[in-house]
Formats: C-alpha cells, sequence, structure tokens
C-alpha cells in the first residue's frame, strides 16, 4: 500500500510539472517576453552627458562697467535662463496581459506562468537594485469607481505574487489606473486596455 502511495504521488507531482511547462509554452505562444527581454524592457537606462548642463562663471569685471562692455565673459546658466536640453525619455517600463479570473483579483494560472518570469527577472544582477511601480488597468467596460477598485485589487495581487517569489517588499508599489490610460484609446472596451504595466522609478 505505501508503494502504492508513492506512485501516486509520483504521478501527481509529473502532472504538475507537465501543467507548468504547458503554461510556459503558451505563454510564449502568445508572445510574451522571456526573462531577458523582460530584463531588457526595465534595465535602468544610462544618462546621457549631453543632458548635463555645465555653466562657467563669468569673469570678474570693474566696479561700474555694465555686462556688455566685459570682452570674453560668459554667463552663467541661471534659473531665468535655462539651458536648452534634451527631452526626458521615458522610464523603463513593460506592458503585459495579466490573465485573472473575471471580474476578480485571482491569478489565474497562466497569469501565475508570465509573473514566474518577471520575479526571475527582478531578481537579476541587471534588475536587483531597482523600484518598480505596478500598474493595473482595466478597459472602459462598467462602472468608473469599480474599474479603479478592480485594477487597484489586481495590481496588489501582482505585488504579492511577486514578493513572494523573491522581490523585496520596499522595491516594489502598486496602483490601479483603472480605465483613465488606455493603450488603444480608439477602442476603450478592447482586450489591449485590460493590463498590468511595471515600470523602472530609479
Amino acid at each position: 500500500m505505501p508503494r502504492l502511495f508513492a506512485r501516486e504521488r509520483l504521478l501527481i507531482g509529473t502532472a504538475a510539472w507537465l501543467l507548468i511547462a504547458a503554461q510556459v509554452i503558451a505563454v510564449a505562444q502568445q508572445g510574451m517576453p522571456n526573462t531577458q527581454e523582460m530584463v531588457e524592457a526595465l534595465k535602468p537606462r544610462t544618462r546621457s552627458v549631453r543632458n548635463l548642463v555645465v555653466g562657467e562663471v563669468a569673469a570678474s569685471a570693474p566696479a561700474g562697467a555694465s555686462t556688455a562692455s566685459t570682452v570674453g565673459a560668459v554667463a552663467p546658466v541661471t534659473a531665468t535662463e535655462p539651458a536648452a536640453a534634451e527631452p526626458v525619455a521615458p522610464r523603463p517600463s513593460l506592458s503585459m496581459a495579466i490573465h485573472f479570473d473575471f471580474d476578480s483579483a485571482k491569478l489565474r494560472p497562466e497569469g501565475a506562468a508570465v509573473l514566474d518570469l518577471l520575479a526571475a527577472a527582478l531578481r537579476t544582477s541587471e534588475l536587483k537594485n531597482s523600484h518598480f511601480l505596478i500598474e493595473g488597468h482595466t478597459d472602459a467596460k462598467g462602472v468608473a469607481e469599480y474599474n479603479l477598485r478592480l485594477s487597484q485589487q489586481r495590481a496588489d495581487e501582482v505585488r504579492r505574487y511577486l514578493q513572494a517569489h523573491g522581490a523585496a517588499e520596499q522595491r516594489l508599489s502598486a496602483v490601479g489606473r483603472g480605465a483613465q490610460e488606455p493603450a488603444n484609446p480608439a477602442q476603450p472596451l478592447a482586450a489591449e486596455n485590460r493590463r498590468v504595466r511595471i515600470i523602472n522609478v530609479d
């Protein structure tokens, strides 16, 4: 009898691993990024030297001399005369379709499979010291207040899952956006609006 139980446990364990493998394959077939692609999308970008503004101190002029009569002086960069700077690049981010049960914040197995890849990305050397904001988004179907609450619950669930899989609590914050920032503004009810976005805030 103990041998029979051991065989049943082995079969159950094998079935569980096959299920996980099937979920990962399904994620890959849906075109979701793998762990390394997630790292590349989320890792901090080095700041360009061209974004730095360096001003020289003006040469001291004799008392009573006007600025116009000072030859060779370089005017300092002041708050009233800002130097032209390059536009600030958007923060590294990644939008993902995380699957939840209908009208719920309970993760479905395929949603957990995607978050397993994300948790692995957050544990890599490139991302382990970064801080992230998790945004929950819905489509425009239903009442705005309800969508906002559901999106917050789903963002909180993603944060909880990532913490349980190795991401430190202080590295993650979560916010629900509801339907306020659709990925596809032309089609407020489109499936791509139901997503979770993670942003590197460092």
